[in-house]
């Protein structure tokens, strides 16, 4: 039976090379768990107080436990669990419309601008990028809808206004640039078309910036009220952000004549509450194109 002796130099050397601690590291991480400890705590108080009781919450404050543990302001809310759960439908169907929409419709446009070989590359990137700049204003933009495409009360009209967007169109074609030009030189030579290009090599190859841009038009399309505001009257077309605006209207309306009703009002809790029902499917969202994110922003980022 024999045994290997380990050389002093060589200890030495193994001794050297154990990996030290990496105080610049540790402190990034302990600052980026701060940070994320930091916006946690915010929806923890609004689910802590959507789960308190009104009277409670008054005499002892906020906490992040609840306080008098209550599900009132909820069952207050919903009430009428179908009109939540319409308002939902409404607005689950124009977020994935327009997302898939607006997904197509700005590739569309990006991949040409991205081709340096398109002679109307450089007027039309002007014209995209003029309205970041400048916009007919509130009141041309009402007549049109209304007047001119006859939108009122109609569900494209919270879908058409957001699904071509300037900025998410120039972080596109700056991702579609980035890609190799002999690769698609190379599928030229082999036969394909602009078409097959497109749709078979760039937006395969383009999945984080398009997950990262999809995301934007999730939470846009998810929290926009302001044009049910303008054009929705019926109560059946409300998006559930518009809705849960009104019913807080409401609340406070009541709250403020409670002579209106013989029956406590619920407006802390009511309010985290329809928070919690708000942020809820775009968080979940957020977690599922997470991935996607960081490479999205980096890849698709505007050069000078």
């Amino acid at each position: 039976m024999t045994s290997t002796i380990t050389p002093a130099p060589m200890q030495a050397r193994r001794a050297r090379q154990k990996p030290r601690v990496q105080w610049g590291h540790l402190l990034v991480h302990l600052l980026l768990i701060t940070l994320g400890i930091a916006c946690l705590i915010p929806m923890l108080l609004i689910i802590s107080i959507s789960l308190s009781d009104e009277r409670a919450m008054a005499l002892q404050g906020y906490s992040l436990l609840p306080v008098g543990f209550s599900t009132f302001a909820y069952e207050y809310i919903l009430k009428e669990p179908g009109q939540i759960l319409r308002a939902y439908l409404v607005t689950g169907v124009v977020t994935a419309t327009g997302t898939l929409g607006g997904l197509i419709l700005c590739s569309l446009l990006a991949y040409p601008l991205s081709r340096k070989d398109y002679k109307l590359r450089g007027p039309l990137s002007f014209y995209v990028f003029f309205t970041l700049l400048f916009s007919g204003g509130m009141v041309p933009f009402y007549i049109l809808m209304t007047r001119y495409l006859g939108l009122k009360d109609n569900l494209l009209a919270l879908i058409l206004p957001y699904m071509v967007t300037a900025w998410y169109v120039l972080i596109l074609r700056t991702s579609f640039a980035q890609l190799p030009v002999e690769l698609l030189d190379a599928a030229r030579i082999d036969g394909a078309g602009e078409w097959r290009i497109f749709f078979q090599i760039v937006l395969p190859l383009s999945k984080p910036v398009l997950a990262t841009v999809g995301l934007f038009f999730i939470l846009r399309y998810w929290n926009d009220w302001f044009l049910a505001l303008l054009f929705m009257n019926k109560p059946d077309f409300y998006p559930l952000q518009y809705l849960l605006y009104v019913l807080m209207a409401n609340i406070n309306f009541m709250a403020s004549n409670p002579q209106t009703t013989g029956m406590p009002i619920p407006t802390q809790s009511a309010r985290m509450a329809m928070a919690v029902l708000a942020f809820g499917p775009a968080l979940f969202s957020f977690l599922l194109l997470q991935k996607y994110f960081v490479r999205g922003i980096t890849i698709g980022g505007l050069k000078g």
